[in-house]
């Protein structure tokens, strides 16, 4: 099955748990959290205190997305404001191995994301080590892109490595998807789908509505 995993980038912060309690009436299960620190990415948007207060009403799988340089510094923040999954990107770490495993000692999901521009055959290696590999079919930083379509190779190149290899990493894509190109990301092989704007701030569909339409879509 595959789940969906709605941004709270997109979400009304002016009133967001009552954005949070709409998604509690889906089958919806995970909530990514896009974390960025002006630095690796030319935006900033929230950190520890946000996800500490929502992590108090909430039970969704916290898919923690670090777009930060050097995530190793602030794993134990995270953990400790309630994040389930932290992925980090390749770009971003100057010892990958020493970051996955101290996600993994923290007793957290550890994921694996990397740039459009970034040679996937760099990724591959490490698909036995992590639990999630994000696909983003946009440059990180900001909301509301379109989709890259080259990423559709990437996810379906993915999927066979890790079923030949049966490893039980999960895959998940990360930018400009919406109702409309949702089968294609699910056909190429997909496990879990981000999707921000076309969710929350849909110009005809209620969240409800609108999580209801991807999971028929999921279904067919």
């Amino acid at each position: 099955m595959v789940e969906i995993s709605p941004s709270v980038l997109s979400a009304n912060f002016s009133n967001l748990q009552n954005d949070l309690d709409q998604l509690k009436k889906t089958k919806v299960k995970y909530l990514h959290l896009d974390i960025m620190d002006g630095k690796f990415v030319p935006n900033i948007s929230f950190g520890f205190p946000i996800i500490k207060s929502i992590r108090e009403d909430n039970d969704f799988i916290f898919d923690t997305h670090l777009m930060i340089d050097e995530p190793i510094r602030y794993i134990d923040q995270f953990k400790k404001s309630g994040a389930d999954l932290i992925t980090v990107h390749y770009e971003a770490c100057s010892n990958l191995d020493e970051t996955i495993e101290k996600i993994k000692n923290s007793g957290l999901k550890v994921g694996l994301s990397f740039k459009p521009k970034t040679d996937i055959e760099k990724i591959i290696p490490y698909l036995e080590k992590i639990d999630l590999c994000l696909v983003m079919s946009v440059e990180p930083g900001f909301g509301g892109q379109s989709f890259i379509e080259d990423s559709i190779g990437k996810i379906q190149k993915l999927r066979s490595y890790i079923d030949d290899n049966n490893l039980s990493c999960l895959i998940e894509v990360d930018g400009g998807i919406k109702d409309h190109n949702l089968k294609k990301v699910i056909d190429a092989g997909v496990d879990v789908v981000v999707s921000g704007s076309d969710i929350f701030s849909h110009k005809e569909n209620s969240i409800i509505d609108q999580v209801n339409k991807y999971y028929e879509i999921i279904n067919e």
